[in-house]
């Protein structure tokens, strides 16, 4: 039979889905892929292993340190030049991932990312909170006939070379003009305008072909399993969170569903993310915002401050919003398989005494173990998944929403199977 796995995040990003997705990989069973359903290189989840490697991943799967294939859905947005950066990085740790790709993908050039970077910077501090690497441009082309750019487009030098030209010639301009960008800096008309960087470009891209798989979206059918990892999270959603600070991507079950009924997935088991506390990279609303992060404890080595995205910010963990969240992207699914809900949350080993969050509008505290069974509770979840550190081995499962744990040695006690639970999921969230 086959099954699913589904990671989402349920916040602002950087929930742990890296983690999570490197768990739950590790315990996978024969015939296993990853799939990317949304986002691109602007999403980095980051995955350490117990014996030190660590790896922020992109293009690849958080599957891969467990051996697992990647399929980049035709939902992702490849990108030539960031995935061989990647590659290479990779390859220092000696893994080489299989990669299949959906030949439909949409493909980010030099040129999205020179607009997003253009346009983000003209915007001072009305900024949208982007990363600069041209995700939303890609698919704002992509729109418009005569200008997208797909994987089944590239094997064809002189048609790219061409197609190229046309982008920056006339669609670069145009996009500028209407996103209202009118004064371009000589520096940056240099780089529009330079044929080594089309070529240098072109160059990435013939040996990005050469280590990717391109196949037809219905090659995900050929695995078992498939354990479908998210980018970004809910309250980003481009049809949920506050626009404009959302990301151009469905963060939910929506490509999920539209997947699972291509391939004949009956059932997808679905694991919510939080920390437990909520952060926020980049510029928008944010519930409960604190000046400063929140507990003492908190390390982290990823979100370093960024030139568009600003520093990382922090906030109590509200779980009203998260609810919401969870319920809304359930509920609007109007589809006939079976949607388990699950909740996985990470950093409650950076708790220093008692958590605080919201919850029905009022500020309250809990211990970490308790803030868990809680959310849990609220999500109507019937397990959880609980990081008490970085890596897998912090992971420990929790069953029944009106058990407490009683393992006192919590940091570094991680469960060998999810099996145990399997029988006892709830239907639904209602």
């Amino acid at each position: 039979m086959k099954t699913a796995k589904v990671i989402i995040g349920g916040g602002y990003g950087d929930e742990g889905k890296g983690l999570f997705t490197d768990y739950l990989s590790a315990r996978a069973d024969h015939n296993t892929c990853v799939a990317r359903f949304n986002g691109g290189a602007q999403a980095g989840h980051t995955v350490e292993t117990h014996d030190g490697k660590r790896h922020v991943f992109s293009h690849f799967s958080s599957g891969s340190f467990a051996g697992l294939p990647t399929f980049l859905s035709s939902f992702y947005v490849c990108s030539p030049i960031t995935f061989l950066r990647e590659r290479e990085q990779l390859l220092k740790f000696n893994l080489e991932p299989d990669v299949y790709a959906d030949e439909t993908c949409p493909v980010t050039t030099p040129y999205d990312m020179m607009i997003n970077q253009i346009v983000e910077q003209a915007r001072g501090a009305k900024r949208h909170g982007s990363v600069g690497v041209g995700f939303g441009e890609t698919l704002e082309r992509q729109t418009h006939k005569g200008y997208a750019l797909s994987l089944s487009d590239l094997d064809n030098t002189e048609a790219l070379r061409s197609h190229l030209d046309l982008i920056r010639q006339h669609w670069v301009p145009a996009r500028l003009a209407a996103l209202g960008v009118k004064d371009i800096s000589a520096e940056w008309m240099e780089r529009i305008n330079s044929d080594a960087i089309r070529e240098h470009y072109m160059e990435d891209v013939a040996r990005f072909l050469a280590h990717i798989k391109l196949v037809p979206s219905t090659r995900l059918a050929a695995w078992d399993h498939v354990i479908f990892e998210g980018a970004q999270g809910l309250l980003l959603d481009q049809d949920y969170g506050a626009f404009p600070h959302v990301t151009r991507s469905n963060t939910g079950l929506k490509n999920v569903v539209q997947l699972a009924k291509q391939v004949g997935l009956g059932e997808l088991d679905i694991y919510y993310l939080t920390r437990s506390y909520v952060t926020r990279h980049g510029a928008g609303p944010m519930s409960h915002e604190l000046p400063e992060q929140p507990y003492v404890g908190i390390i982290d080595k990823t979100n370093r401050p960024h030139p568009y995205q600003g520093s990382l910010r922090f906030g109590w963990l509200d779980l009203d919003v998260l609810c919401r969240a969870v319920k809304h992207d359930m509920g609007s699914q109007k589809t006939s398989i079976t949607l388990r809900p699950h909740l996985a949350m990470s950093c409650l080993d950076q708790i220093d005494h008692n958590a605080t969050y919201i919850l029905g509008g009022e500020t309250k505290t809990a211990s970490p173990d308790a803030l868990l069974a809680i959310t849990q509770r609220e999500l109507g979840a019937t397990t959880s998944l609980a990081s008490y550190g970085p890596t897998q081995e912090t992971i420990r499962e929790r069953g029944n929403a009106t058990k407490r744990f009683s393992n006192p040695d919590r940091r570094y006690r991680s469960f060998e199977s999810l099996d145990i639970a399997q029988n006892n999921l709830v239907a639904a969230v209602s």
